[in-house]
């Protein structure tokens, strides 16, 4: 059974530090520059040496992304933007232009480079010619089924790593190459600026009658016809290694501390269980579910790993999320008093039964019994985001155990 590699996002510090915590084998995340998540918040270079330091420290992986499709005037910035990373030594970088790509190789020779899934990767043929550039890792494109991976998996060389998709937010353009974004917004999805205008709602409007507007139906669905599901691929664990894939690998680098503590821990263990013994994994599928469904999402899919997908499996009706629980904050230390320390992420009161969720895979229910300001002056309730609080939650917690509330009634 081959290795397999859990990579999680991490759009902070803060959220990089917890997906290490709980469970992943590497991450990856953007710097400043040339990534494509430019509304995330992304890290500083000190950020970035930072975040190395404590992966390396627990024996995790991190990987730059500099995956922009770039422009003329990109590319002296790309330059220095690489002799920076060649002193901080980050394990990897992820690229998909191949001018990019050449520049990486001519100024940082023996970094490891990852073909990122914005190039279109979608037969073997993609593959062989990277891995002769030097690439030692091609990332997927997300329309390809598991036979067609599997294939591709038999006629590539087995040092050349496979990485796929196996949870998260999926794009309507192929390879997520979309100009919606750009043409209505004037914000290029492809430099890291996407306005997300798939997840609007839209109506036709007849040129003679302007200001009359026509709703947009698909059957009885609605009318969000670009709108995708999320990608959640927890059940087929199986299916994901015996298609020979290295690297499984969580999208999400806008989101959540809990949100990277979910899954990560979902799947860590998912995988774990699977890999020691596979009625362990068939045994425990109901948690796994329960678990992943308390992070916030949109209704699930498979995407294209069994076929095509179609309007009915694909297509998401509307544009909320589905949210089972509140993220209220992750401890960050516990004082002489056993209180734990927090900055508040979401209102929460005194007399509350809250959960803590745990790196090793258990949830406690617990009763807030106090609630105290960093001058130790007691507040009923946590209203103001980000205040740092003392939390009397009458055990003793740990760092990095995370407080989330219910609102499934």
């Amino acid at each position: 059974m081959r290795k397999t590699e859990l990579l999680i996002p991490a759009g902070s510090l803060e959220t990089l530090k917890t997906a290490v915590i709980y469970g992943a084998d590497a991450v990856y995340l953007g710097g400043e520059a040339f990534g494509l998540r430019a509304k995330a918040k992304n890290f500083t270079q000190d950020e970035i040496r930072q975040g190395i330091a404590f992966a390396h420290e627990h024996g995790v992986k991190v990987y730059i992304t500099a995956n922009i499709l770039a422009h003329n005037d990109d590319l002296t910035g790309v330059e220095e933007y690489f002799q920076e990373l060649k002193e901080i030594q980050p394990d990897a970088l992820i690229i998909s232009d191949p001018g990019v790509f050449a520049i990486a190789k001519r100024i940082i020779p023996d970094m490891e480079i990852h073909i990122s899934t914005q190039a279109n990767n979608t037969n073997y043929g993609t593959f062989l010619f990277w891995q002769q550039l030097g690439a030692k890792r091609v990332v997927t494109a997300r329309e390809l089924s598991l036979a067609e991976i599997k294939e591709i998996r038999s006629k590539i060389p087995e040092d050349l790593e496979i990485e796929s998709f196996i949870h998260g937010a999926m794009c309507m353009s192929y390879s997520g190459r979309c100009l919606l974004s750009n043409y209505m917004t004037g914000r290029d999805a492809n430099q890291g600026a996407c306005s997300h205008p798939c997840r609007w709602k839209y109506s036709i409007v007849e040129e003679q009658r302007p200001g009359e507007y026509m709703p947009v139906f698909e059957n009885e669905r609605g009318t969000y016809i670009f709108n995708s599901k999320d990608l959640c691929m927890i059940e087929y664990i199986p299916e994901m290694i015996d298609a020979g894939i290295d690297s499984f690998k969580i999208e999400g680098r806008m989101k959540t501390a809990l949100y990277a503590a979910t899954v990560t821990r979902t799947y860590r263990k998912a995988i774990d269980d699977y890999q020691k013994d596979p009625k362990i994994y068939e045994a425990n599928l109901d948690w796994y579910r329960s678990e992943i469904g308390k992070c916030t999402y949109r209704e699930f899919t498979t995407g294209f790993y069994f076929g095509k997908a179609d309007s009915t499996t694909q297509i998401y009706e509307n544009n909320t999320y589905v949210k089972n629980y509140t993220y209220l904050g992750t401890v960050e230390a516990v004082d002489e008093k056993g209180y734990a320390r927090i900055e508040q992420k979401n209102k929460f009161s005194v007399g509350e039964t809250i959960e803590v969720m745990k790196p090793d895979g258990r949830n406690l229910d617990v009763v807030v019994k106090g609630i105290y300001n960093e001058e130790g002056v007691p507040q009923e309730s946590a209203p103001h985001s980000r205040q740092i609080l003392f939390i009397d939650l009458g055990e003793v917690m740990e760092p990095y155990d995370i407080l989330r509330r219910s609102e499934m009634s």
